[in-house]
């Protein structure tokens, strides 16, 4: 890792933090790596465990083989479910060709799975937030189909149609710019003034915060290079925020090597981040590219703390219990 210094040239990197990995990324990758050491390869996964081509090539070189349908699983293997959430019927689909299931999927992403199914029962009409075609909006709109109507922006606003405006909710997809989300629930609002919003905020902590880092540096940063994978929801947003924050350009990119020479024409402050599904060691590769042309002082931008941790998923715990107590039991009868 390039040395975190104080700036001392006319040239230098913001650095976000925080950046990378969030808690339920974090989980769900280590849960391939440790249904595989469990239970050995294949482990198949149902559409990627999360949006970043690197780390999808790594666990994929490990035994992970994923797939977009449940139907593409062999009777009787284990199948994890992404980060990302499935809808009801995925489940069903699961038991239906005997598979073992691991569900990996966000605590998060669960709570509003959770609020979609309350506020159904409570015969709400409820209106999601979030991008056509996501992951996480298919496996949330399948929780309530009847009550779900898709809202991806505040273009969307003026089609929308409810049973009784006394008694429609907002949800949202968790990996928004919270900005854009807020614009398009003021629009909501204005439309539906009884509208009520969640009991806690659905955008995720590490989205937040994220987003507030690149606000943080994008005034400064002449240029703010964001890694990331191109259907990473929350990096792509990280790239629109460093705009509107002011810096003259921001690109995307999966690996250092992606980063045009002609980018750093007349920049002296460059802006570094990654995005909640991107590891580490991309974000170190892009800041020793970027040290060997000249940009080798690194200022930290330091936006929030964040301890939040997740347990594994629940079908792992008790199979790493089980193989934990019967090594116990083995070890007690040879003494």
């Amino acid at each position: 890792m390039v040395g975190m210094t104080a700036t001392t040239g006319s040239r230098r990197v913001l650095l976000a933090a925080p950046r990378g990995y969030c808690a339920g990324v974090d989980r769900a990758v280590i849960a391939v790596e440790k249904a595989l050491e469990q239970y050995g390869a294949p482990i198949y996964v149902r559409h990627e465990i999360v949006h970043n081509k690197f780390v999808v090539q790594t666990l994929e070189r490990k035994g992970a083989i994923f797939v977009e349908q449940t139907e593409e699983v062999p009777e009787g293997s284990i199948v994890m479910f992404s980060a990302h959430g499935v809808a009801p019927v995925v489940h069903d689909e699961a038991a239906a060709g005997k598979l073992a299931t691991i569900d990996a999927t966000c605590p998060l992403v669960t709570k509003v799975h959770k609020e979609a199914v309350r506020f159904a029962n409570e015969d709400f009409d409820i209106l999601l937030i979030g991008h056509e075609g996501h992951e996480e909006v298919i496996g949330t709109s399948g929780e309530a189909p009847d009550h779900i109507t898709l809202v991806d922006g505040p273009e969307d606003v003026a089609k929308v149609e409810v049973r009784d405006p006394s008694r429609v909710v907002w949800l949202s997809q968790t990996t928004l710019s919270v900005d854009e989300t807020m614009e398009t629930v003021d629009a909501l609002k204005e439309k539906f003034p009884q509208l009520i919003s969640p009991p806690s905020d659905d955008i995720c902590y590490a989205t937040q915060n994220r987003q507030l880092a690149v606000k943080q540096m994008g005034a400064e940063a002449d240029l703010v290079i964001v890694v990331g994978s191109r259907n990473s929801s929350n990096s792509k947003r990280l790239v629109e925020v460093a705009k509107l924050a002011g810096s003259r350009a921001a690109y995307l990119v999966d690996f250092a090597s992606e980063i045009e020479e002609a980018w750093l024409e007349g920049v002296t402050t460059v802006g570094v981040t990654s995005g909640a599904s991107v590891p580490e060691v991309l974000v170190e590769e892009v800041l020793e590219w970027l040290s060997q042309r000249g940009y080798a002082d690194v200022e930290i931008v330091k936006a929030a703390e964040e301890s939040i941790t997740f347990s594994l998923p629940k079908e792992l715990r008790r199979d790493l219990r089980a193989e934990a107590a019967a090594l116990t039991r083995d070890d007690s009868a040879e003494k």
